[in-house]
């Protein structure tokens, strides 16, 4: 029987599995790759801490607290980014 290596997590591949990691969607294994990954990378505890205050703050918000034209560029941008685009 072979064993299969598993190969570290490079930056990119966190950054593309935080929403996963912080949604608790990752499974056992991923999410004990994502976790040696931040265990000895700085950028990317960094960035983790940063997307959980982000939450924090959006979370916090009522659609009446942003200004309509800034509400309006956001929903533009999200079109966008779910198309693709």
């Amino acid at each position: 029987m072979r064993l299969r290596r598993r190969h570290p997590l490079v930056c990119r591949e966190v950054v593309e599995l935080v929403s996963d990691y912080l949604d608790d969607a990752l499974g056992p294994r991923e999410r004990e790759r994502f976790e040696e990954h931040l265990a000895g990378c700085d950028g990317c505890s960094a960035y983790l801490e940063q997307m959980r205050g982000a939450l924090r703050i959006a979370g916090s918000l009522a659609p009446e607290d942003l200004d309509p034209e800034v509400r309006d560029r956001l929903v533009e941008a999200f079109r966008g980014w779910s198309s693709g685009g």
